[in-house]
């Protein structure tokens, strides 16, 4: 009997659908908060980071330094992943996928519904940005350990020959939560007056976490465990001596019998920072055009605050509409193709889509194909790239080490993104720091992405 007899049979398509489903619910729970902040930045730091000026501070309180210091509690939420990836990751290696999941979207859900109930500054000092920062890491927490959870999920989960695909789904309801963000917070702004938004408005989106942090609860209640998990502490014998090669390793590497524990773990910080290689430019060019672009545009240019959110709303449209055909795509010709066109698309584009946005003379119509062209490219490597991890772990350290590699990539280059473009804005006075920074980043992660071998996406999950 070879290696490969010992795998457990794929799952019924019934299975895999629910897993789906909850796997997304869940997902989508988590980065609709992210979606809301991003898009409230100015207005979430005019009421905790700007000094008191009364009851509701108006636009424009605040400037540069309250935007930045937004920013920073922004970044501070990523940097808190990491301890997520590796704390529920353990769990959902350990304990299992269905428990870990539904514990993180109940701690986010709860974090992200008192969020909505937060005294302001002018109400009770200097407590409340610390309190908003607290909030803020327990929501980095959560989502650090949504995102292993959710992708092991999924790809165990998924029929054969389609596991890009259903690790698509992670992508693309990561686009439907900064989507729906962005659009509660467009439809707010256009609803209310600017004094209404400042100083009540912002709280409804995030108190509508409540109604679908409970769908999402209700549904993960009812998950199945992915077929065949290994009893805790115990290694995966369908994994052994089999070659490691989405990371490059081969017999012999990591969870190969005989091998110390030293190595074993040194082979799986390889993968890990192998991974954070891989998608760190679709860490850095999702935030730049998907978040940070709506207060970049405010801050840097001018435009008003309903004017920018739009186009948030357009390049994530982009972002979503080529998700799950990136997704696909990959499962027919492979995850290196795939994500290497959407990195080199950012290194190529940036900076001409970023110029056309702020051309005075340029007609709607351009920059709003600038902003779908931008939020596609993001989604070419964001449609691959959770099979792609999943595809680089055995098994029993899944969930912690695709986790842990895209926890890192985030606290790096999404996280800082926000905080890194408005310093950089700030001291050189150039408006093209986002394209710059994104194509930057997305040039480095080129590289890593060559290491991807042709056929990882035929061979099955170790």
């Amino acid at each position: 009997m070879t290696s490969t007899d010992l795998r457990p049979a794929p799952p019924p398509r019934s299975t895999a659908r629910r897993a789906l489903l909850a796997g997304s619910v869940g997902n989508l729970v988590e980065w609709y908060e992210f979606g809301v902040y991003g898009s409230f930045a100015t207005v979430i730091a005019a009421n905790f980071f700007a000094p008191a000026t009364g009851s509701g501070a108006g636009p424009g309180a605040g400037g540069a330094a309250a935007l930045m210091a937004t920013y920073a509690s922004f970044a501070l939420a990523f940097f808190f992943r990491p301890v997520g990836a590796l704390l529920f990751g353990r769990l959902g290696d350990r304990l299992g996928r269905r428990p870990t999941l539904i514990l993180v979207v109940g701690l986010m859900t709860l974090a992200t519904t008192l969020i909505g109930l937060l005294p302001t500054q002018a109400t009770v000092g200097a407590v409340a940005p610390w309190l908003l920062t607290s909030l803020r890491v327990l929501q980095g927490i959560s989502a650090g350990g949504e995102f292993g959870g959710a992708v092991a999920l999924m790809t165990e989960s998924a029929p054969v020959g389609r596991r890009g695909l259903h690790g698509a789904w992670q992508s693309f309801t990561v686009a439907l939560g900064l989507l729906a963000g962005a659009g509660t917070a467009a439809g707010l702004a256009a609803a209310l007056s600017p004094s209404a938004l400042y100083a009540w408005g912002w709280r409804v989106p995030f108190l509508l976490a409540l109604p679908l942090g409970a769908v999402a609860l209700w549904l993960r209640t009812a998950l199945e465990e992915p077929p065949g998990p290994p009893p805790a502490g115990i290694p995966d014998k369908a994994s052994d001596g089999i070659p490691d090669k989405a990371s490059g390793g081969a017999p012999g590497g990591a969870g190969a019998p005989g091998v110390g524990e030293p190595r074993r773990r040194g082979e799986q910080a390889r993968a890990v920072v192998l991974g954070v290689g891989r998608v760190m430019g679709w860490s850095a060019a999702g935030y730049s055009f998907l978040v940070v672009l709506p207060s970049h545009l405010q801050s840097a240019l001018g435009v008003s605050f309903r004017e920018a959110l739009p186009a948030a709303v357009l390049a994530n449209l982009g972002f979503a509409a080529s998700i799950l055909p990136a997704g696909m795509l990959s499962d027919r010709v492979g995850r290196r193709p795939v994500m290497l066109a959407g990195a080199l698309g950012v290194v190529v584009l940036a900076l001409p889509v970023l110029r056309v946005l702020q051309s005075p003379g340029a007609p709607p119509g351009a920059k709003a194909a600038a902003l779908l062209c931008a939020g596609a490219l993001v989604g070419l490597m964001a449609g691959p790239g959770p099979a792609m991890l999943a595809e680089m772990f055995p098994r029993r350290v899944r969930c912690t080490g695709l986790g842990l590699a895209y926890a890192l990539a985030n606290a790096v280059f999404s996280g800082c993104a926000g905080l890194v473009i408005t310093a950089l804005t700030a001291r050189t006075g150039s408006t093209a720091v986002p394209a710059y920074y994104a194509a930057g980043v997305c040039a480095l992660s080129s590289l890593a992405l060559l290491t991807l071998r042709g056929d990882d996406h035929r061979e099955p999950l170790r």
